[in-house]
């Protein structure tokens, strides 16, 4: 734009930039041409793990937290760790991890389902089928606070 001729102002307006900022621009540009006005790249620490490290990484979580030594279905931040650290040499923190998970792989957490081992789903099934139509059904089974008291019972009778 400067070497167009335009103004540091038209500038400023154009990109939405401050006019301290147009101005910097325009001493770089006239110092230095347009190769002094390239972006310093990419801001902070590279990452240590690569992107091909990652990949392998993904592999063994998705053979599962057995496949990888651990004696329980569930992964948790320590195993993941120790996974990266076996797969790649690298050790992170639980912290780091989950870092890695969330905003390098898109990962997010997943709660396991809470079921006894011992569920029969099909005995679930009949019971539901079954018994929980009569059960329901019963004198006083919908209501609240019902009780199974006879008038007897009551506070209110003389006894």
């Amino acid at each position: 734009m400067f070497r167009r001729g335009k103004s540091q102002a038209e500038v400023a307006r154009a990109l939405e930039v401050s006019a301290q900022t147009a101005s910097m621009w325009y001493r770089a540009w006239q110092q230095g041409g347009r190769a002094a006005l390239a972006g310093a790249g990419r801001a902070g620490r590279l990452p240590r793990i690569t992107d091909e490290q990652l990949a392998d990484v993904v592999a063994a979580l998705k053979k599962g937290p057995r496949a990888n030594g651990f004696p329980t279905d569930l992964w948790t931040l320590a195993r993941v760790a120790d996974v990266i650290e076996t797969v790649t040499g690298l050790r992170y923190g639980t912290t780091q991890t989950w870092e890695i998970l969330r905003k390098r792989l898109g990962w997010s957490r997943q709660r396991p389902a809470r079921r006894a081992l011992e569920r029969n789903d099909e005995a679930i099934a009949a019971w539901v089928a079954n018994d929980w139509p009569r059960i329901k059904k019963a004198p006083g089974a919908g209501r609240r606070g019902s009780s199974s008291k006879t008038s007897q019972d009551s506070p209110s009778s003389p006894r």
